[in-house]
């Protein structure tokens, strides 16, 4: 059966989820148009689909205006070294940023958003990134998507350290723990990146509405599509 062409719009293709996100989705075929809102130029890969706007991620006068037409939005946006940053700026870009975004695209009128978040986000988390996570997604649940999908990786495994001796560690030992991580513990296990990237694009569109968490287990079902 011939699937509807879809037009999707990114915020954070320039991350390394988000580059994967957009690689996996040039090779689809029902993948039409492609609308990058990067702070910075994506040269990771170039494709006639492929239509670029330079803004401010975190002032949504700035994109709104490219938001209509698209019937998906993926949000791949955030700190990526958390420990570097102040709780304030972290708090501005992974929430306050995600949430003005996901309500510019509410307005637009786009049926699903998709959301990079984390395993155990919880607005009632102990641990502020958790929490701020789960108040994000809470916020995002108010609006009015007729789908909304939220990935909750554990780890993202990249083929480099791109964060300091923290990431280094994690790269050389998570992998290790896999087979130890079973039962209710799969959603810890770490993902790569590719993985994960195409996970989000091949879930795109598909024809559900409502809610949806998605953890380890999915990202390995959905990935193994064929595009």
């Amino acid at each position: 059966m011939t699937k509807a062409p879809l037009h999707i719009v990114i915020l954070g293709a320039t991350g390394a989820v988000g580059t994967e996100v957009v690689r996996a989705l040039v090779a689809m075929d029902h993948v039409a148009q492609i609308t990058l809102l990067t702070r910075r130029p994506f040269t990771a890969l170039q494709s006639d689909k492929i239509t670029e706007h330079h803004v401010d991620p975190l002032d949504p006068d700035s994109y709104a205006q490219h938001l209509a037409g698209h019937s998906v939005a993926i949000c791949t946006l955030g700190v990526g070294a958390v420990s570097s940053v102040s709780r304030a700026e972290f708090r501005r870009v992974d929430h306050d940023a995600v949430v003005a975004f996901g309500s510019a695209c509410d307005r637009a009128g786009i049926a699903q958003f998709q959301l990079l978040s984390s395993v155990g986000a919880s607005p009632t988390s102990g641990v502020f990134y958790l929490r701020s996570k789960g108040e994000l997604e809470a916020a995002l649940k108010a609006m009015n998507f007729e789908r909304l999908s939220l990935f909750h990786p554990s780890n993202i495994l990249t083929p480099e350290n791109r964060y300091g001796i923290g990431q280094a560690l994690v790269l050389a030992l998570w992998p290790k723990l896999t087979p130890l991580l079973a039962g209710p513990l799969r959603k810890y296990r770490g993902i790569k990146v590719e993985t994960l990237g195409r996970a989000i694009a091949q879930n795109s569109g598909l024809g559900k509405t409502g809610a949806e968490v998605l953890e380890w287990d999915d990202f390995q079902r959905l990935a193994s599509v064929r595009a």
